[in-house]
């Protein structure tokens, strides 16, 4: 048989969530179009894909998956979750091509562009699993207090976060956004970018083969407006990440998100390629502190 003979063979892409790959429960998919070099608008480019058009109730079971996860994943060691971090890194490094050409045709790249796009999120997600067990040294400290007490302040997760990814930037900014929340000790349920989210929806797939617990982080994709409010109202999000969202749906998002007072993050002007700092890293953590009494008044302590 020649080669000439063979049929394609699509790939099929679809959400993540709770480790596993379902369709959207409403059954509904959008077209994903190339986005042609130099053009600004999308549907320049030839087709590229069907991804699943989310619908309230596959947000609301991410938000379940992401919620049973929390315990595990906020329980496990700092220097553990550093570990399991990197090894999606070296399996997104072995994945290279693959996002390359994804990037490459969501963003109107050439191969080489793409290519250190790419590798920019590789190295960015290895910045941020080196920072692991080393947030808490640089958050936390010890504070004087007038009185024989130890007071100690720590970081913790905030608890279930929301990401609305980045709507041009669809693996660097994915990762800028993604990265630090788990990093913290946080579950995610993100919203990939609404036009182009084949990268995120590919990062899925790597997440499931490695080490990363299942229902950690919950990949959504559709309409952003349509997923996010939702998310935005849900009483068991703890926090929400609007950077991709437009300054009239934030605005919409963040009234709703004030009602069950969730932390919210507005989105602003971003350069992905620029040093992320430790913005991020802090947006979505409480914290506690510790009493504990000195010399010979016992051996008790209290927290608040």
């Amino acid at each position: 048989m020649s080669d000439n003979s063979r049929l394609s063979v699509f790939k099929t892409y679809k959400l993540f969530v709770g480790g596993k790959f379902p369709r959207s429960e409403s059954g509904r998919v959008y077209e994903v179009t190339s986005k042609a070099s130099g053009a600004a608008a999308p549907g320049k480019g030839g087709w590229l894909a069907n991804a699943p058009l989310s619908s309230r109730k596959d947000a609301r079971d991410a938000v379940v998956a992401a919620r049973k996860a929390f315990g595990p994943w906020s329980g496990a060691t700092a220097y553990n979750r550093g570990q399991v971090l990197y090894r999606v890194a070296e399996m997104l490094e072995g994945r290279r091509e693959q996002f390359v050409r994804e990037v490459a045709d969501a963003e109107g790249l050439s191969k080489s562009k793409a290519g250190a796009r790419v590798d920019a999120a590789v190295d960015r997600w290895v910045w941020y699993a080196g920072w692991t067990d080393k947030v808490t040294q640089v958050v936390g400290g010890g504070n004087p207090v007038a009185g024989p007490f130890f007071n100690l302040s720590t970081p913790e997760p905030t608890g279930v976060v929301a990401v609305l990814a980045p709507q041009e930037s669809s693996f660097l900014g994915l990762v800028s956004v993604l990265a630090p929340v788990l990093a913290t000790g946080n579950t995610a349920v993100v919203v990939a970018s609404e036009r182009a989210p084949l990268p995120a929806l590919s990062l899925g797939e790597v997440l499931a083969t490695s080490d990363v617990p299942g229902g950690t982080v919950n990949i959504l994709s559709g309409r952003t407006k349509e997923i996010a409010a939702p998310l935005a109202a849900h009483s068991d999000v703890n926090a929400i990440d609007l950077t991709g969202a437009d300054e009239a749906l934030a605005t919409e998002l963040e009234i709703a998100a004030a009602d069950n007072l969730k932390r919210v993050l507005r989105p602003g002007a971003e350069d992905w390629s620029a040093d992320p700092g430790m913005r991020r890293l802090t947006a979505f953590l409480e914290t506690k502190t510790v009493w504990h009494p000195t010399g010979s008044l016992g051996a008790s302590g209290s927290s608040y």
